[in-house]
This record gives structure tokens, C-alpha cells and sequence, in this order.
């Protein structure tokens, strides 16, 4: 029989030692905040609801969290106060009532963002229905955690508290990550029976697991060995590391599946601003220089090259194509594409809508926004190209630009095949470049041309001989 499944996260904390005005479950990884990324276990784990209890700065948290989740998720997301702030026990108290009563609870917490939701499934599976399972790790150093106090047996007893345990208890490496299932039936009748009668004050949550013992429930640990699936988040310094750690398990994945990285550890995916979420994919012999910067859906084809210190955001790069070094590409929701073969950058810049064909050459700052450039198509130095249709084999000069906006709304440029525009050159749209024709540098033009056609649009050139500059006269 399927159990179903509900989350508790506890997301109250202040976060002192952030030093942030912002709450300590909003401070991002990756791209997104912790709280996020926690969420995104519910999804995968088909939860019916996810219960966020909030505290220190609840409505910021939970309208950014409500803002960013989507109602595609699959689950019923739910948010409870804790105020004030009296525990882990007092926290759960607050999201009970909030829970249908006949399913199996996770209990999370919102700064805790890399667990995995395969181990969470283990988890699941050790609790069976009617057990308490506890997600456990053992750790060189264990200090600041709770520890899994275990009779002769090797049954779990009880989880001890670090300012309540004994010295011979402070020994003991195996500690608790803070994230247990448990029968919500259960659950209920245990948190009334909570206690603050400790070192801190406080309602512990690990108080139940003595008295699921003493009721005869058993109570297992589920042990894991990665400890980066159960680090919190307490400071700057930590945030860093798990940020690191985060990026180079990423990275190692990419290279098992045959992507070259120049250096693992100057290499990011995270997570677009935009709310898209992390999605690198790559084929065979994908080459990624040092410092490069992926954001929301990216794929990358077979054999393509990413220079050094490029940031590609939501675009497709299709095979054999080479960006070349500080290129930044950001499709955001319309997307940008580079057809098979082609050479961007460096220091070019393609925004959404970008559409290249196959052997396009954009150069050095060469910006490209909503335009479609055909198969051979070349920008190679210092131009603009806005709102514009570009056919095939066309050569666009430097320093030439469409002239795409006229203050209140935007038109379009088309330049039809093997057009040769010369440098510094304004097109002001609306207008039509014709096949074949050239447009002479220097020229701005303001109505379409024939195919074929030489257009010359500028002033004529006047010069005077034998003049003279005017002197700068001394100062008095």
C-alpha cells in the first residue's frame, strides 16, 4: 500500500551570522535560494504538500518562495508561522495542524539544500510504514551535532543534544542530519508530550525518538557517508563552500559523461535569475575553457568549443560551433541559438531572440537581439544588429547598425542575400535591403533597395587646401 507523503520544513531561523537583511533560507545557491532547492525534493518525490514553517522574516520568505514555485510542481504548498521562535519541537507543533493526519512526514530544514531525493527514498523505504527512520552520517569531527545514542544491540535510542550530552556521548561520530520520516499518527501524539526542561530552553524535536522507544515504535537509522548531503548553511564562509562543493559535483558529472572541463573548479551552473532552473547538456567531445558561466537551459552540441569566461544563458549551441573567449549569450524566455559550425566572439554579445544559422561569424562586440542571420551570414566587428531578418552569405560591416526603435514602437530590417553593407553604415527601419545589392560605408539609409542596386547615401566630401588650424593662444 502506498504511503502518502508530506514535508515539514523548518525555514524560521534568523541567521545571525549571515550578516544579511535578508532571511538565512533566501540566501542563494547556485543561483537560487536554499529554500528552493529543498523544495525541489517534494516534486521528485511525488509529496501530496509541503509544509514551510516560517518565522524571521515570513513574509519576505514566503513570497519569494510562493513567487518561485511553480503549480506544476505537483504538490500543495503550504506555509505556518512560528512565532516566537522555541525550537525544532515548537516548530513541527505549528506545521501539524496543517498535515491530513494519515501519511508518512519528512521533517527538512530549509538551509540544509543538497540532499539528494534518492537518499530521502532510502529514507522512506527504512520507515516503511510504521517506523521512524532517522538520516544519519558519521563525521571525523561531530561537534554542534546531535548524536545517536544506540544500545548494545546497535538499536537507536535516543538522539542527545551537544550542550546535553556527556562526555562519553560527545565521543560518539555518528550524528543526526536533522532529517528524519515518521508516521504523522505518531507525530501528533509526540509533540504533545514535548518538554523544554533543557540546557537551551528549548522544545527538541529529537525528544521523540526516546519516546518512540519507550512506545514500541521501532526506530531505525538510515547512514549515509557524503556529509555534503547534510551540511547546513550558518555563515558567508559556509555558504562559499557548499557553493564550491556544489559546483564540482556538478562538474564531475559532466566529465563522466565525456565533457572536457579545463579546470573543474572554475566552472558554474546555476540557476537563472529568471526562475529557469539548471539544465547543462552536452554531447561528445564538448570542450569548456576555464571560468565559463552556464545559467537556466543550456545545450551544447557535439565538438563545440566554449572559450574562457563566457556566461551562456538559455540558448542552444549546436554542434561545431566555437564561442570564443567573453562572449555572453542570455536567450532568457525567447531563447538564443548558434547553428552548426559557427564562430561567435570574443566579447560578442547575442540577447534573446538570437537565431544564427549554420557558419555565422559575429566578431568583437557584435550585439545581435531578435534577429535571424541565414547560413553564412557575417558580423565580424563592432555592430548592431536589432530586429532584423539577415539572409545568407550577407557581409555586414563594421561599425553599422539597424536603427530598429523609433521611440515608441520597433520595425524591422531585412537584408536579403549576398548583401554586402559597408562599414558604418545606419539602416533605419522599416526597410528592405535587396538581393545582391551594396550599401557604400558611411551611409544611412532610409528607403529599401533594388536587388542588385550600389546605394550611396552621405554627404559629399569637401576638402580645402593648405588650411590652417586655429592656435591655442597662451594664457595670459
Amino acid at each position: 500500500m502506498t504511503v502518502q507523503l508530506d514535508l515539514i520544513i523548518m525555514a524560521a531561523g534568523k541567521g545571525t551570522r549571515m550578516k544579511s537583511r535578508y532571511p538565512k533560507v533566501l540566501q542563494k545557491l547556485a543561483g537560487r535560494a536554499l529554500l528552493s532547492h529543498v523544495l525541489d525534493q517534494a516534486a521528485q518525490l511525488q509529496a501530496r504538500s509541503a509544509v514551510v514553517v516560517t518565522g524571521h522574516g515570513a513574509a519576505q520568505v514566503e513570497a519569494a518562495i510562493a513567487g518561485a514555485q511553480s503549480a506544476a510542481s505537483g504538490f500543495d504548498l503550504k506555509f505556518v508561522r512560528q512565532e516566537p521562535q522555541l525550537g525544532t519541537g515548537h516548530a513541527v507543533q505549528q506545521a501539524v495542524p496543517a498535515l491530513a493526519g494519515d501519511g508518512m512526514a519528512i521533517v527538512l530544514s530549509g538551509d540544509v539544500p543538497l540532499t539528494q531525493a534518492d537518499t530521502l527514498q532510502g529514507l522512506l523505504d527504512a520507515a516503511g510504514q510504521d517506523k521512524m527512520a532517522l538520516l544519519t552520517v558519521s563525521m571525523p569531527d561531530p561537534t554542534g551535532y546531535g548524536r545517536i545514542v544506540r544500545n548494545a544491540a546497535g538499536t537507536v535510542q535516543r538522539i542527545v543534544e551537544q550542550k546535553d550530552a556527556s562526555e562519553a556521548e560527545r565521543a560518539i561520530t555518528e550524528i543526526y542530519s536533522g532529517i528524519m520520516a515518521v508516521p504523522v499518527k505518531h507525530l501528533t501524539q509526540w509533540l504533545s508530550r514535548l518538554s523544554n526542561d533543557n540546557a537551551q530552553g528549548e522544545y527538541y524535536l529529537t525528544d521523540i525518538v526516546a519516546m518512540a522507544v519507550a512506545d514500541g515504535v521501532p526506530v531505525v537509522g538510515h547512514r549515509i557517508s557524503d556529509v555534503l548531503q547534510v551540511a547546513g548553511v550558518n555563515s558567508p564562509l559556509q555558504l562559499a563552500e557548499l557553493e564550491r562543493a556544489h559546483q564540482q559535483r556538478q562538474a564531475r558529472q559532466l566529465m563522466e559523461q565525456g565533457v572536457r572541463l579545463a579546470d573543474p573548479a572554475r566552472f558554474d551552473v546555476r540557476d537563472d535569475v529568471r526562475g529557469s532552473k539548471a539544465d547543462l547538456r552536452c554531447g561528445q567531445d564538448v570542450d569548456i575553457d576555464v571560468g565559463c558561466i552556464f545559467t537556466g537551459k543550456v545545450t551544447i552540441g557535439d565538438g563545440a568549443q566554449i572559450g574562457a569566461y563566457c556566461h551562456i544563458s538559455n540558448a542552444s549551441i549546436a554542434a561545431g560551433a566555437v564561442i570564443h573567449p567573453f562572449t555572453h549569450i542570455d536567450g532568457e524566455q525567447a531563447g538564443a541559438s548558434v547553428g552548426e559550425g559557427a564562430l561567435i566572439g570574443p566579447f560578442a554579445r547575442l540577447r534573446p531572440g538570437a537565431q544564427l544559422g549554420r557558419e555565422v561569424h559575429i566578431g568583437n562586440f557584435v550585439e545581435v537581439k531578435n534577429s535571424t542571420l541565414a547560413d553564412g551570414a557575417k558580423a565580424n566587428h563592432l555592430a548592431y544588429l536589432g530586429d532584423a531578418t539577415v539572409g545568407e552569405r550577407v557581409n555586414y560591416g563594421a561599425g553599422s547598425i539597424t536603427a530598429n526603435y523609433d521611440g515608441s514602437n520597433k520595425h524591422r530590417t531585412v537584408i536579403e542575400a549576398d548583401v554586402h553593407i559597408g562599414s558604418n553604415c545606419v539602416l533605419v527601419a522599416p526597410v528592405t535591403i535587396g538581393a545582391g545589392s551594396t550599401v557604400g560605408g558611411g551611409s544611412t539609409i532610409t528607403k529599401s533597395t533594388e536587388p542588385g542596386s550600389l546605394s550611396v547615401a552621405r554627404g559629399k566630401q569637401i576638402s580645402k587646401a593648405n588650411w590652417q588650424r586655429p592656435v591655442k593662444q597662451a594664457k595670459a
